[in-house]
């Protein structure tokens, strides 16, 4: 099943997509499923994990609607199953106010799991915008991201971007979350 075929946005509205999402076995197996479908064998090998762990968390991910069987076959009288994303991206609910962002913690931890020996683009840049000037450039990133999610051929590596736009704290907010 090309992921063409897939809906556009799964969005996590129920305590129990959450929680499988915020997973970071989950997120990795979710990687594996981004472009095209996988079997529990070809999770577990792509993923590091026993085929039993990669069964369970792929239940879990299953039952919470954010992976689905596309497609099945029997291999020596065995029914094997063929796993891939419900949508082509999922929308989580905001964290709230003060609340930790589960992609960045994702994106965090698969950026340290990465080989510091392959290119990496990664930059931080502090700036002062209008209000118009930061919808802008938030409107202008997911362009930039849609527009390469569209050129992704499942056959070349991999590669993750993440961004990240927003007000930090004032120094204010975050004295008086320390008292």
């Amino acid at each position: 099943m090309p992921t063409d075929d897939l809906p556009e946005t799964f969005h996590v509205t129920t305590d129990e997509q959450l929680r499988a999402v915020a997973n970071l076995t989950r997120h990795r197996i979710m990687g594996v499923l981004r472009f095209e479908p996988a079997t529990i064998t070809q999770i577990a090998e792509r993923v590091g994990l026993a085929k039993g762990s990669s069964s369970y968390h792929v239940r879990l991910l299953e039952r919470a609607g954010l992976v689905k069987v596309v497609r099945t076959r029997k291999v020596r009288g065995v029914t094997e199953r063929y796993y891939a994303m419900a949508a082509r991206s999922i929308v989580l609910p905001d964290s709230g106010e003060g609340g930790p962002d589960v992609l960045m913690r994702h994106a965090v931890a698969d950026l340290e799991a990465s080989s510091a020996e392959d290119e990496r683009h990664v930059r931080m840049a502090h700036l002062r915008l209008t209000e118009e000037q930061f919808a802008q450039l938030g409107a202008r990133l997911d362009a930039l991201a849609d527009e390469y999610r569209e050129l992704s051929d499942p056959s070349l590596p991999d590669a993750s971007l993440v961004f990240a736009l927003f007000h930090p704290a004032s120094r204010k907010q975050v004295e008086e979350g320390t008292k």
